[in-house]
C-alpha cells in the first residue's frame, strides 16, 4: 500500500481498497479501514511514523472490505467513529450482511468469512447527508446509494472520497457485473457525482482523478450497457425467471461463480439490474408457477 498526498491536507493509501486520510491541526480523519487487521496495521504504522494525529474515523458503507480493520483502529486509538443510518446497524451487527445475502435464512457456515463479515464496530455518531464539523475540519457528506443502501461519500478540504459510488475502469472490467443493490439508484448517484464541485475525487477502488467526469461517464455507459443487454434478453422471451436471468447474465459476461459467497454476491448484482429495469418501467414482474418471473412491459420499446 502506497501513501499518496493529494494536497496539503488530504492523503490516501492506494491498494485493492483505497483508504483516505485528512489532517488539519490536531485533527486526523481516517476514511474507511480496509479489509482486515493486517491491512490497517500498515496504515497505522505510516500514521505513527509521520507523527500524524488520528481522532476520527468515517465509514462510508458497511461492506467488509471497507470496515474490516475498523475495530483494530478503535483498539489502538480513541477515535470518534461515524457512519450513515442503516449502514451503522450492519457495522454494529455484521452478521446482517450474510443474513441478507442469504435471503433472510440463517447463514450457512461458509458465509462466515472476512469478505462478508468483519468484526463489530462501535459507532459514536450516525450522520446523514450534509455539512458537519470533524474536529478542526468541516466535512460534507452526500447520499450515494446503489452499491450499498445508504452509502455516503464525503468531501473534506476540497477532495471527494466517493467510496464505491463509482469504480475505476479496471475494476469495472475485472468484476464484469459490478456489485449493486439497485442499478437505478446507482445511475442516479453517478449523475449526482458529476455535479459535486471538488478539487478531485477518489473512488474506493481505482485511481484519484482531478477531473472524474470521464470515468463517471464510463461507469454510466457500462451500467447502461448491461441494462440494454438485459432488456433485450427479456424482450426476446415470453417470461423469464430470476434464476434464468442470473445464469444467462453470468454466462454472457463470462462470470463463473466458484463458491456460495460469490454466487450470492452475483445473484444480488444481477437482481439489482432487474430492479433498475423495473423502476424505469421497462419490465414487469409477477409470480408464476412459484417462480419470480419477468416480462418486458407492453409499452417498452427499448432502454
Amino acid at each position: 500500500m502506497s501513501f499518496t498526498a493529494i494536497n496539503d491536507h488530504c492523503f490516501y493509501w492506494e491498494g485493492s481498497v483505497n483508504i483516505g486520510y485528512v489532517n488539519k491541526g490536531e485533527s486526523g480523519l481516517l476514511i474507511d479501514a480496509g479489509l482486515d487487521r493486517s491491512s490497517i496495521k500498515k496504515v497505522l504504522k505510516e500514521i505513527r511514523k509521520r507523527d500524524l494525529p488520528l481522532t476520527h474515523l468515517f465509514i462510508t458503507h458497511a461492506h467488509a472490505d471497507h470496515y474490516g480493520g475498523a475495530s483494530y483502529v478503535q483498539e489502538q486509538y480513541d477515535v470518534h467513529t461515524m457512519a450513515a443510518p442503516l449502514e451503522e446497524a450492519v457495522l454494529r451487527y455484521p452478521q446482517l450482511e450474510p443474513l441478507y445475502l442469504s435471503g433472510g435464512n440463517d447463514p450457512v457456515p461458509e458465509l462466515n468469512n472476512k469478505f462478508l463479515q468483519g468484526p463489530p464496530v462501535r459507532i459514536d455518531d450516525v450522520v446523514g447527508a450534509g455539512k458537519f464539523p470533524i474536529g478542526e475540519m468541516e466535512g460534507e457528506t452526500f447520499f450515494l446509494p446503489g452499491h450499498s443502501y445508504h452509502q455516503l461519500g464525503i468531501k473534506v478540504e476540497g477532495v471527494l472520497y466517493a467510496a464505491d459510488s463509482y469504480f475505476g475502469i479496471d475494476t469495472l472490467h475485472k468484476h464484469k457485473i459490478p456489485y449493486l443493490t439497485d442499478a437505478h439508484a446507482a445511475l442516479e448517484s453517478l449523475r449526482q457525482l458529476r455535479d459535486i464541485p471538488c478539487e478531485g475525487s477518489l473512488p474506493g477502488h481505482g485511481e484519484y482523478e482531478t477531473d472524474h467526469t470521464a470515468v463517471i461517464d464510463a461507469n454510466i455507459a457500462y451500467h447502461e450497457g448491461i441494462l440494454h443487454w438485459l432488456h433485450r434478453f427479456i424482450r426476446g422471451r415470453d417470461g423469464v425467471s430470476q434464476e434464468e436471468v442470473i445464469t444467462a447474465m453470468c454466462s454472457r459476461y463470462e462470470v463463473e461463480t466458484k463458491g456460495l459467497s460469490q454466487f450470492l454476491l452475483y445473484r444480488t448484482a444481477v437482481t439489482a439490474y432487474l430492479i433498475g429495469l423495473k423502476k424505469a418501467g421497462l419490465i414487469e414482474d409477477r409470480v408464476e408457477g412459484n417462480r419470480w418471473m419477468f416480462h418486458s412491459a407492453s409499452h417498452a420499446e427499448n432502454i
